[in-house]
């Protein structure tokens, strides 16, 4: 198709004043194909945009549940990572404790799981991460109970690993003396209602405390990326308060003061139990990002994982030295181990923040904190089996503490998504504002966790409920209340004669032996108790 005969003889006419009759005639026929080739060449440029722009909107949106799916696994990932510390803590729980009352530290452990799974279910993730519409506050969640319109769940199991972990810590604490359903009840209001009020106080948009909030406080907020607040100092505050309502063990005390030594019974189970946690707190740590599949996401997720492993390696170096050059040259695995894990306690705050050279620094000074703070509660008569107090209590607030000085502009505009932001470390010369946030928070934890739980172990213990009878503790938690014992050991070489039942690790060797053989059982119960 071309120009109409009227268009060609229009355009003709106005050529006309430059060019003769038959050249302008020519010409309008030309220029009006022209035009008409180029509207059609403008049309299918149309169209080819139009199926450019589909396919690119087809793709971003393949591109994007791709990335929804690869955080989501990461996510997922990591929750199980954290929860794999229950292993670690019962491990960890059962080489430190002595061998008659393994079990039931043990029973202990897979109670704090299979508790705080159903009670943090139905009440503590909305406590934690609840905004109704009409009630949502900074104190206290109010929605998702039972997971009710809601449907994240990568997200709940990430919190409920972590709301598991603090609850576990107690353990170490009262071990050996507490009874099994003042401890289950523990388990209960820790996992349902103290841990996830701190949660949501910490990491919820809505929190008063919050980094996250649209308008955190004095601008900067509380800086805790990974939980030494909600999960460290939580767990080992609650561990104090239950040590000290509970009492020391029997015989840990001599009438005069002194301590007596009360080693636990398994080295192999300690460093196991340690490795198992060091290894969960890659997810712990890094999995806090909550997602990876970015530049700047899988950034702060490796300079937390580098963080992580400094300050742990720091921490178990630096209180084997110290432990060598205090004990005069004995180099101690216990302590070893304890250093480790004080290391990443210390560390959590801060680990996104921080530069490696900081890690190792917060990783060491963790050492000593806890090193002091384990010698003061044996001055005031408190018996921590495991040091859980000192470890995740005080090594918690050390790392609350030190991220104050030492996080980085960068960093923190990076993870919290600021620009520009004045809110950064005191030895950066960010100001104080983080300082002055991270120390109310750290009182606010404190007399949050050591009202609720002293006021709940004394009133548990005034009633009987919290410490288990003194025949039961010497005889050992397995025999009195789990009907046997963690270890069965028969020697073939005690005797010819037939032998029911010799446990030679655990607690009271209970057996028919011959006569000529009680001494020699007698002896190596002394030993194992």
């Amino acid at each position: 198709m071309g120009c109409t005969d009227e268009d060609s003889l229009q355009l003709a006419e106005l050529l006309g004043h430059s060019f003769d009759g038959n050249i302008s005639a020519q010409l309008s026929i030309f220029l009006c194909n022209k035009n008409l080739a180029s509207s059609s060449l403008e049309s299918n440029e149309s169209n080819s945009l139009a199926a450019v722009q589909a396919s690119l909107a087809e793709t971003i949106a393949k591109l994007e549940e791709l990335t929804s799916a690869v955080d989501t696994v990461f996510l997922l990932f990591s929750a199980y990572l954290v929860f794999i510390m229950q292993c670690g803590f019962a491990l960890l729980c059962a080489g430190s404790v002595r061998s008659k009352n393994t079990m039931n530290i043990l029973l202990k452990n897979v109670i704090d799981a299979c508790v705080g799974a159903g009670v943090y279910y139905l009440v503590g993730f909305g406590v934690a991460y609840g905004n109704h519409p009409d009630f949502s506050n900074g104190f206290i969640g109010t929605d998702h109970f039972a997971l009710a319109k809601y449907e994240d769940y990568a997200m709940f199991m990430f919190q409920f690993a972590f709301a598991a972990t603090a609850t576990t810590i107690v353990s170490g604490s009262v071990a050996e003396r507490c009874a099994f359903l003042g401890y289950i009840l523990y388990a209960v209001l820790l996992t349902s209602f103290v841990q996830p009020t701190v949660a949501h106080w910490v990491w919820d948009a809505q929190g008063w405390l919050s980094p996250f909030h649209k308008d955190p406080m004095l601008g900067a907020g509380f800086v805790d990326f990974a939980g030494c607040g909600p999960v460290h100092m939580v767990g080992g505050l609650s561990g104090l308060m239950g040590a000290w309502i509970v009492g020391p063990r029997m015989g840990r005390f001599t009438a005069t003061g002194a301590v007596m030594s009360m080693p636990g019974h398994s080295a192999p189970l300690v460093v196991a139990g340690t490795f198992l946690l060091w290894f969960g707190w890659y997810g712990f740590n890094p999995g806090s990002m909550f997602i990876i599949a970015s530049p700047a996401a899988g950034a702060v997720v490796a300079r937390s994982a580098v963080t992580t492993t400094l300050g742990g390696a720091a921490g178990g170096f630096t209180l084997l030295m110290h432990k060598f050059r205090a004990s005069g040259g004995h180099l101690d695995l216990a302590e070893a181990c304890n250093g480790v894990l004080c290391g990443l306690v210390a560390v959590t705050a801060g680990c996104s923040v921080m530069e490696p050279w900081a890690a190792i620094l917060v990783g060491a000074g963790a050492a000593f904190v806890f090193d002091a703070a384990g010698r003061m509660l044996l001055r005031m008569k408190v018996d921590d089996p495991l040091g859980a107090a000192p470890m995740h209590g005080a090594c918690g607030i050390w790392g609350i503490f030190f991220a104050a000085f030492f996080a980085k502009k960068e960093y923190m505009e990076q993870v919290y998504d600021r620009v520009d932001t004045d809110h950064f470390g005191v030895f950066y010369g960010g100001g104080g504002a983080i300082l002055a946030c991270q120390l109310l928070g750290i009182l606010a934890i404190a007399l949050w966790t050591c009202a609720i739980l002293g006021v709940y172990f004394y009133v548990i213990n005034y009633f009987g409920y919290l410490r288990a009878n003194h025949l039961d503790e010497q005889k050992g938690m397995d025999m009195a209340h789990h009907g046997g014992q963690a270890y069965d050991f028969r020697p073939d070489s005690v005797s010819s004669k037939p032998v029911d039942s010799v446990h030679m690790i655990c607690g009271k060797i209970s057996s028919i032996v011959p006569s000529d053989s009680n001494d020699v059982l007698n002896n190596a119960t002394n030993i194992m108790n």
